[in-house]
């Protein structure tokens, strides 16, 4: 065999050991992801239970719950579309009714079960769906940048 077709054999075996690294890769990290969705798109997609997701928009208005142990309850919406959540843990310090959020979790049964929740301090943070929902409902707060 010549020297430049041992060269071409090696070249071909590296890239087929590469693409099976990058597959392992993105086979094991699979269970790490997590898709953002919006309340609409959960209710239009219902995504099997099995899925990671995050769900963001605002806390709806009266529909926090405390229940025994740190159980709280609440809706989120994007002003088009609402979904249950339940959450046991303690909330964030910015965590209240209108305010923005984004709950990591599973869709279950026709309720969100959120192991995560994280509040947004302002609307700067907003997915640009539910930023766009806001906007046409005429509750999105502009916000003036903040200077250097």
């Amino acid at each position: 065999m010549k020297r430049k077709h041992k060269r071409l054999v090696f070249v071909a075996i590296g890239l087929m050991f590469l693409g099976l690294a990058t597959g392992l890769v993105l086979y094991a990290s699979r269970s790490f992801v997590s898709l953002f969705m919006s309340p609409s798109d959960i209710v239009r997609e219902n995504p099997p239970p099995e899925r990671r997701l995050r769900i963001g928009g605002l806390v709806e208005q009266g529909s926090v719950q405390k229940a025994g142990g740190g159980l709280v309850h609440f809706r989120v919406t994007d002003l088009a579309n609402t979904v249950p959540v339940t959450y046991k843990g303690i909330l964030p310090d910015l965590f209240r009714e209108g305010q923005g959020i984004v709950a990591e979790g599973r869709y279950v049964g026709g309720a969100f079960e959120a192991s995560e929740v994280l509040a947004k301090h302002d609307e700067n943070y907003m997915p640009p769906d539910v930023a766009d929902a806001l906007k046409k409902a005429g509750q999105w707060k502009e916000t003036k940048p903040r200077s250097p």
